[in-house]
């Protein structure tokens, strides 16, 4: 009995130091790796608080948003993801339309948008190149097998081969939206980018140019070059680490050019601030909302597709394009539901919905692309 106890306290005794290591090593990594980007500083935390939103060291939502789960509903959730007849990923890879970058550059005076996949578009607007949330990488996360990759190999256009880009936006740091080794090859091509508050903190450990960095706060307004564009609020979340959640902002971002307006969602649940900024803003030409990776227990946080219709509706958008699909699978649904729900829902409250394929030339002037199913090949 005596000589098993010894066993069991030296077997103890060798777990306990692999778990120390384990840790040491994850402490180190997330301490030097620059995937996690900045911590702010006390004078940056100083411009939080006075933004009004900013309590007991974090960003707050308008609406209470909890995101608190039962051990149960945890349960469920896990199961739900090891569920062999949800297909959240395509049977085989997606065909992208691939783009000619000296095209895009001689034609940058047509208005036009081309979806890069998930929550990614080039915009061409006012002979202007403009970026948002363009996470580019291969995974979004900051090793590579914390997520599953992407649903096609090849960008519509490599991210080396893409013009000059005027502006960068960026709605919030979560790894799907803003992508270190992008940022990396773009920040020597880009000329602004603009960003909530808090997130420069990232950009300035980037070495990204000061001069180059813009934060805002919700309902901020700027003009930049001669593009407007103003910053309006979602109900999401932030966070890159383990201890850094809504140490930044989240929003939306509104697009104004000469003739065209434009919204863009990032992420977030649904709430009464899509009404307060088409009433705002409104009516917009096209908008872009968040359709994809929601679950029920999610609700705060993420749309379903019926709310991302409403939404579309509160903005008085003229066209709706759903977005944060179509590349990425982080929810515990068909990976082709959402652009389906969303034309359903759509279609009763007498929304416009168009769903342009990966890759595909969207001209803003007459938004000749229409709803095709072009998924279905790929279910």
């Amino acid at each position: 009995m005596k000589t098993i106890l010894k066993y069991i306290k030296k077997l103890l005794k060798w777990i306990f130091y692999v778990v120390a290591f384990v840790v040491l090593i994850g402490v180190i990594f997330v301490n030097t790796s620059p995937e996690f980007g900045g911590d702010p500083k006390e004078e940056d935390i100083k411009k939080y608080i006075q933004t009004g939103h900013y309590e007991e060291g974090e960003f707050k939502n308008y609406s209470l948003t909890t995101m608190d789960y039962s051990f149960s509903q945890i349960v469920e959730i896990v199961g739900d993801y090891f569920d062999d007849s949800v297909q959240n990923i395509p049977k085989i890879p997606l065909t992208v339309i691939q783009q000619d970058s000296l095209f895009l550059e001689e034609t940058k005076q047509q208005a036009k948008l081309i979806w890069f996949g998930h929550s990614a578009f080039l915009l061409q607007l006012d002979g202007k190149n403009i970026l948002l949330d363009p996470m580019f990488g291969e995974v979004p996360a900051p090793v590579d097998f914390a997520a599953k990759s992407r649903f096609f190999k090849d960008l519509p256009l490599a991210i080396e081969k893409l013009p000059e880009i005027d502006y960068v936006f960026i709605s919030h740091d979560h790894y799907d939206h803003l992508d270190y080794e992008s940022i990396e090859v773009l920040k020597s091509k880009t000329k602004q980018f603009i960003l909530p508050i808090g997130v420069g903190t990232h950009f300035r450990s980037w070495k990204v140019d000061e001069a180059k960095i813009h934060e805002y706060n919700w309902w901020d307004e700027d003009t930049i070059d001669g593009l407007s564009f103003a910053f309006t609020p979602s109900r999401h979340f932030s966070g890159r680490g383990a201890f850094n959640q809504n140490s930044t902002l989240w929003g939306s971002w509104v697009i104004r050019g000469k003739e065209q307006r434009i919204f863009f969602s990032g992420d977030g649940g649904y709430d009464n601030h899509f009404k307060k900024i088409g009433d705002k803003y409104g009516p917009f030409d096209i908008a872009l909302v968040e359709c994809g990776q929601y679950n029920k227990y999610w609700k705060d946080i993420h749309m379903a597709p019926e709310e991302s219709a409403l939404a579309i509706k509160d903005l008085n958008a003229k066209v709706g394009i759903p977005i944060h699909w179509g590349a990425f699978s982080l929810s515990t649904h068909d990976w082709f539901e959402p652009p389906v729900r969303i034309k359903n829902a759509a279609d009763s409250l007498g929304v416009k919905v168009v769903t342009p394929q990966l890759g595909e030339s969207m001209n803003l002037d007459s938004v000749s692309v229409g709803y095709s199913d072009w998924w279905s090949d790929y279910e």
